[in-house]
């Protein structure tokens, strides 16, 4: 598997940085689909989901504001990340929520028979963790306060910390797209989902945005000409999403080149984990907008 057409705007075709992204994407969501999770990190004092899921994926930063979550998670309405943070340091320690975080993926990888090969893990593991250190010098934030902490030392979890550096890191990459193309959070949901097709139900209330704010949204792609007064896309439109999902795959690109020869390798090893998630832990279609991983 190689690294080639970068930039592609053929959205037919995909690219092989987002390909590449269904295969890592479902498996770092198991900290947020799976029950152990949630169950684990009830137990660390983050009851219901939202506490679980700002605790955990904002404890790498340490015990941040709402206004930094806010910001490095961007897809949120700040009312919604205002109800979790920072209330849930009162809770839970980051320390103890990066615990719970990794118990949680123990627990799920157990209870889901997920495959257990000891040196294929590893071998996995390795893989990423090389593209993950090509890219140490990276700014940006979300990665780096991930890499900044230790490694598991159990295969699995390693693999697991592996695509949650990658994930991370191709999504402050596409932060930086939106930025560039003059999206903000709620218009960037909206030009997706008239993109794919996908029901607005699938995203709006979990991202707590309300039914004027998405109509706002809608009106202000429209005075852009990105949507007709359908709220459908038009040719500027797809144009401009395309243009997004190039400029994230691009920014992606420097650390998937990195281990080029061995991303067959790591694409046959992850490919069953990713198999036994679908449907059973990671649903489709979901808030985070990943497609399933197409082995062939």
């Amino acid at each position: 598997m190689s690294i080639t057409g970068v930039g592609m705007s053929d959205e037919s075709i995909e690219s092989p940085e987002r390909h590449l992204w269904t295969l890592f994407e479902p498996v770092h969501a198991i900290t947020y689909f799976a029950p152990e999770a949630q169950e684990a990190f009830e137990e660390a004092g983050l009851r219901g989901f939202w506490r679980g899921y700002f605790g955990g994926r904002a404890a790498p930063l340490g015990a941040v504001d709402a206004g930094a979550v806010t910001a490095l998670f961007f897809g949120f309405h700040p009312s919604f990340v205002e109800r979790a943070v920072p209330d849930v340091w009162s809770r839970c320690s980051p320390a103890d929520a990066l615990a719970a975080r990794l118990e949680g993926v123990d627990r799920a990888w157990t209870a889901h028979g997920l495959p257990s090969d000891r040196m294929q893990l590893k071998r996995a593991a390795f893989i990423l963790r090389r593209a993950a250190e090509s890219v140490a010098d990276d700014r940006r934030p979300m990665f780096a306060a991930n890499l900044a902490l230790d490694w598991p030392d159990a295969p699995h979890l390693a693999l697991w910390h592996g695509t949650t550096l990658l994930r991370e890191h191709r999504g402050d990459g596409h932060l930086t797209a939106l930025t560039v193309h003059d999206l903000g959070p709620c218009d960037a949901h909206v030009v997706r989902l008239a993109r794919t097709g996908t029901a607005v139900d699938t995203v709006q209330p979990f991202r707590g945005w309300s039914d004027e704010d998405w109509a706002a949204a809608v009106g202000r792609l429209h005075e852009r000409g990105v949507v007709d007064e359908a709220g459908q896309l038009t040719a500027v439109g797809i144009a401009l999403h395309a243009d997004v999902e190039a400029l994230t795959d691009r920014l992606a690109t420097r650390a998937l080149r990195t281990v080029q020869q061995e991303l067959a390798e790591l694409a046959h090893i992850v490919a069953p984990i990713v198999a036994a998630l679908e449907g059973r832990v990671i649903p489709y279609p979901n808030p985070m907008g990943v497609e399933r991983f197409d082995a062939s």
